[in-house]
């Protein structure tokens, strides 16, 4: 006797199948409202509270803390250290997802581990080993004090932290991406005959120039805001070596604390604008 077979429906299989993999509503509701409320409690509060806080006494007064003196100076130091850093990050950037990515040579794993360095490394720690290099006492503290070279509490030595505290931001960009892509495209031009230079600039630039934006913006966003580091090799020298983090620390401390808002009002704006930045260049990487 032949057995009756009826068909079978898939939709009735898929169908407990997608149910078995939703979460219950309270799940998701619970969840959502944990993250908006930790969001807005640890994030929203304390913007509005910054903002707040520097136009407590009026736009006047929040105006007159902008144009102190020393206030310019911090802003200026501040601008100054990341127009020196992020460029430099960018071309380490770009040369060292370039070496990781297209060649294989000694070292590489380890070339690999040290961008990842200033991750792990506390930023006091590092400006610290900076002022045992070239503090007074340090390695080289003699030499440069023979040449009348000053590092350690001076701009330099405010550089040389930012550096490294931002160095890997460019490249943990471009080295995930440019090993996705391989190098078939670039191998394709330079068949075709074009030159290194040409390849570089006509064909990987372009396949990376979002995460390339993308990379520039997170190391400026650090540099402008740096503080661990930074207070260590300053000597927090008034209208000389105090960035805008630090200048805002000496402000508060001070007790004027419409000048330690105006100052912070400055950097949560420069964060606000970075975040922006940073999800439009993120959708335009997705699109791509």
């Amino acid at each position: 006797m032949n057995a009756i077979t009826h068909p079978i429906n898939p939709a009735k299989l898929v169908a407990p199948k997608q149910q078995a993999l939703q979460d219950p509503n309270w799940v998701r509701w619970s969840l959502i409202t944990i993250a908006v409320s930790f969001i807005g409690l640890f994030i929203c509060l304390p913007l509005g509270l910054v903002m707040f806080q520097a136009f407590s006494k009026g736009i006047a007064a929040y105006w007159s803390e902008l144009s102190q003196a020393d206030m310019l100076s911090a802003i200026k130091l501040t601008l100054l250290t990341a127009l020196i850093t992020v460029p430099l990050n960018t071309i380490f950037g770009v040369a060292a997802a370039w070496a990781i990515t297209r060649f294989e040579f000694k070292g590489k794993s380890l070339l690999t581990t040290l961008i990842d360095l200033p991750f792990s490394v506390s930023p006091v720690i590092s400006g610290l080993i900076f002022v045992l290099l070239f503090g007074a006492e340090g390695w080289f503290g003699e030499w440069l004090m023979a040449h009348d070279i000053k590092i350690i509490f001076a701009v330099p030595g405010i550089i040389l932290a930012t550096l490294f505290i931002t160095f890997p931001f460019v490249a943990r960009q471009l080295i995930p991406l440019m090993q996705e892509m391989g190098n078939q495209e670039e191998e394709a031009a330079l068949s075709l005959g074009a030159s290194g230079w040409k390849t570089f600039w006509a064909v990987t630039i372009p396949n990376i120039k979002w995460a390339l934006l993308y990379g520039v913006l997170l190391c400026n966003a650090r540099a402008m805001g740096e503080f661990g580091a930074v207070s260590v090799v300053s000597g927090h020298i008034r209208g000389l070596t105090n960035t805008l983090p630090l200048h805002v620390e000496v402000n508060y401390n001070d007790y004027n604390v419409t000048g330690a808002f105006a100052g912070a009002s400055i950097l949560a704006g420069l964060a606000i604008v970075t975040l922006i930045l940073k999800t439009a260049l993120e959708r335009k990487q997705n699109n791509r």
